[in-house]
């Protein structure tokens, strides 16, 4: 109905009130939707904005950032139309504006144009915003805490250039002192905001630990709100992934054992960040796998594979039981004892499953490992080819040595089901076929 151009003019009224519900009006319609917040920069309407954020009363502030907030937050596309109107210095300078309302609409929308990537992220940083946004987190009011904390992590997450800036002008400090804040928002924006810093590389996680998150953050894992659960599980991870000297400092703090209570004490993709982080730490070495079994880590692993409806949560935890069972016969039996080789092999089998699900679930990592016979048998029976060559191939290696293994598997039938494989000659299932019929006298085998 041609709105804009109603509303256009109203902009630059005599009556300030006027002025402010124009602003208010276009940014609620280029909130709705991306054609309406298309329709407000065809309009040409902010250069004006743009123009009188810097000279009108803090309500016009605050009503004009809330329009550049509402057209960036679409797409990139629309985020660099504000950019290249200028907006970037102006929303700056509003940052330092003495109504705690005006920095925190003026924060607002340079989040929501730093998030679209490392492009805009780079314009707001290059505007000047980072000093002053730490500034920002620490005023008294929460809400303009929250706003900044989750600018900051908007910025950092696209690049460890990005992120170092961040912590240049100071900013861990900062936001490490505030993980015990009784706000739950808050302390979401924060520990998001950690993360985003963490993820990048050695050097900015080894930052983030030495503001002595540890063992502090642990108590966000049993926070009651879900969000500022998984938000601190993400930090663990991010930081757990990095190296083993990391991933040691957080067994040490307790970090495995409270991961393991988060898992086991809530559903759904809460869990997701928690299980990763237990197979990052299983990852990197013996040792480290071992202190998850011991800290009994593999029992709410199962859990959650059988639990979960989401492919790509199952998926997870079946990566992490591959992390925690690769390294040795002793790890491998661990996992093996908990009765989940069946669970992974039907999952693998399973023509719903994800692709990405059958790949973690392949057993590959824990079979080349496995020599507990008892949890290998009843695979015998259901297990695909490809799989099956790896289950003989550790039957062939332990029932030479074992005596009482191979009367169990006679037994049990294994021997009987090992005789109707059929095999290409020549292959190496053929191979592991031939060591185990070894091991017998001719007439059993014949029998």
């Amino acid at each position: 109905s041609g709105v804009m151009a109603l509303l256009r003019p109203l902009l630059l009224d005599v009556v300030p009130t006027i002025q402010q519900t124009a602003a208010l009006a276009l940014g609620r319609l280029a909130n709705y939707n991306d054609d309406l917040a298309e329709a407000v920069v065809k309009g040409d309407i902010l250069p004006q904005l743009v123009c009188s954020l810097s000279e009108q009363n803090r309500f016009y502030k605050k009503a004009a950032a809330f329009v550049l907030r509402a057209v960036g937050k679409h797409s990139p596309q629309l985020a660099l139309a504000i950019v290249q109107c200028g907006a970037l210095e102006t929303l700056v300078i509003c940052l330092e504006d003495f109504d705690p309302g005006v920095k925190e609409a003026a924060a607002w929308a340079l989040g929501y144009i730093a998030r679209h990537n490392s492009e805009l992220s780079q314009a707001v940083v290059d505007a000047g915003a980072v000093p002053l946004l730490v500034l920002c987190i620490q005023e008294p009011e929460i809400a303009l805490k929250r706003i900044a904390a989750s600018t900051l992590s908007d910025i950092s997450k696209h690049s460890p250039e990005l992120a170092q800036t961040v912590v240049d002008a100071g900013a861990i400090a900062h936001l490490a002192q505030m993980i015990l804040n009784p706000d739950a928002k808050l302390k979401r924006q924060v520990l998001s905001a950690l993360s985003q810093i963490a993820k990048h590389s050695v050097d900015l996680a080894e930052l983030v630990v030495e503001a002595e998150i540890f063992p502090v953050v642990l108590t966000c894992l049993k926070d009651s709100d879900e969000y500022v659960k998984k938000n601190g599980a993400t930090l663990i991870r991010e930081i757990a992934k990095h190296t083993p000297e990391l991933s040691q400092l957080i067994v040490n703090a307790g970090g495995v054992a409270a991961i393991i209570d988060c898992i086991g004490s809530c559903r759904g993709a809460v869990r997701l960040p928690g299980i990763m982080m237990l197979g990052y730490v299983a990852a990197h070495s013996e040792n480290l796998s071992m202190a998850v079994i011991i800290s009994k880590g593999i029992p709410p692993l199962c859990a959650c594979l059988i639990e979960e409806n989401e492919d790509h949560i199952k998926a997870a935890a079946a990566w992490a039981l591959g992390q925690i069972g690769r390294h040795t016969p002793e790890h491998a039996r661990a996992v093996a004892v908990a009765n989940v080789l069946p669970t992974l092999l039907s999952m693998y089998m399973d023509t719903r499953s994800s692709e990405d699900l059958q790949v973690k679930a392949t057993l590959k990592n824990i079979l080349q490992k496995c020599t507990y016979l008892p949890a290998l048998e009843p695979l015998l029976h259901d297990a695909p080819p490809n799989i099956l060559k790896h289950i003989v191939g550790q039957f062939s290696k332990v029932l030479p040595h074992d005596s009482k293994a191979r009367r169990l598997f006679v037994t049990t039938g294994g021997l009987k089901k090992v005789q109707e494989i059929k095999a290409e000659p020549g292959s190496l299932l053929q191979e592991y076929i031939n060591a185990i019929n070894n091991c017998y006298p001719e007439e059993i085998v014949r029998y």
